[in-house]
């Protein structure tokens, strides 16, 4: 039996049509890429730390950018194969939690090569760097407005309990993110070539690492939870339990996971004298948990 022959009612299929934002992702991706190779290879033949900061920096806002698109690609792809059995809304978590370990270890050699260079101070070809940096500045305001847009239209989504767009969101703020080392960057070089302070060079390239690993920890954090199955909060549970209790009903066993950007899923194991029927057990789940899209319970009778 092949996968297309199976058939059953309840879709995997947790994802909408991505096809405009896959287009704004990869705009933003080509902007990205192309002044990240020239500011790390002007950044390295000029010795300025603080560009080299910001190529890196924009470079792992690239690869966030990359798995955003085969993210978008891949949970298409197969939104209907039965072989996941609650569809492929974990992808954007999984690749998300392997890049930020990428990004991390970025990061650390960023450190390690600025301090070397407050030991060791080089020279700055400060008038092409800055050069390079003023580009670099103004492609992540373009690549901003881009996104923004849509940012602000998931955001309002969100306060409407409608579906809202988790790589998207995250583009925009990384791409903030790259304005701001871009700043760091310029401000550095402007200083080391009108006041002389070259020092201030690594420092802001110890600056622009702390700032991926502030990114790349909250990444891992945020993708971690969700990979792992973690529950909703306990303040919740006490909730649908005392919900259930009113209606002479004892929660066996509980399980509630994110299965994708705005969906749950729930297992559900009750028992009562005077058992009600499974929709109405559904009903009350959704009282407090909005987002379940799979639900299963099993009711014992005592």
């Amino acid at each position: 039996m092949t996968d297309s022959t199976i058939q059953w009612q309840h879709s995997h299929d947790f994802g909408v049509d991505n096809s405009q934002n896959t287009n704004k992702v990869k705009i933003v991706f080509w902007l990205t890429t192309v002044i990240m190779i020239l500011e790390i290879a002007v950044g390295t033949w000029s010795g300025s730390m603080a560009l080299l900061a910001d190529g890196w920096h924009m470079g792992t806002h690239s690869a966030a950018f990359l798995i955003a698109i085969f993210a978008y690609s891949y949970a298409k792809k197969h939104a209907n194969n039965k072989s996941f059995s609650f569809g492929t809304g974990k992808v954007n978590y999984l690749g998300g939690f392997t890049s930020a370990i990428a990004l991390g270890i970025v990061a650390l050699m960023m450190v390690v090569e600025s301090i070397q260079r407050l030991v060791e101070p080089q020279n700055i070809q400060f008038n092409e760097a800055i050069i390079v940096a003023f580009i670099g500045l103004v492609v992540n305001v373009v690549s901003a407005f881009i996104l923004k847009d849509d940012h602000h239209h998931h955001h309002h989504e969100e306060h409407s309990s409608h579906y809202h767009d988790h790589n998207m969101k995250a583009a925009y703020l990384h791409v903030l993110a790259d304005t701001l080392t871009s700043v760091l960057a310029m401000v550095a070089l402007l200083i080391g070539k009108y006041i002389g302070l070259v020092w201030m060079d690594p420092v802001m390239g110890i600056v622009g690492a702390m700032v991926i690993f502030h990114w790349s920890f909250g990444l891992i954090k945020d993708s971690s939870t969700v990979l792992l199955d973690k529950s909703v909060d306990i303040s919740t549970l006490e909730k649908i339990s005392t919900a259930m209790n009113e209606k002479n009903t004892v929660i066996n066993d509980i399980h509630v996971w994110k299965i994708a950007n705005s969906h749950q899923a729930a297992i559900l194991s009750v028992s009562s004298e005077t058992p009600l029927g499974i929709n109405e057990y559904k009903k009350i789940l959704m009282e407090y948990l909005p987002k379940v899209s799979h639900a299963s319970v099993e009711i014992e009778v005592r």
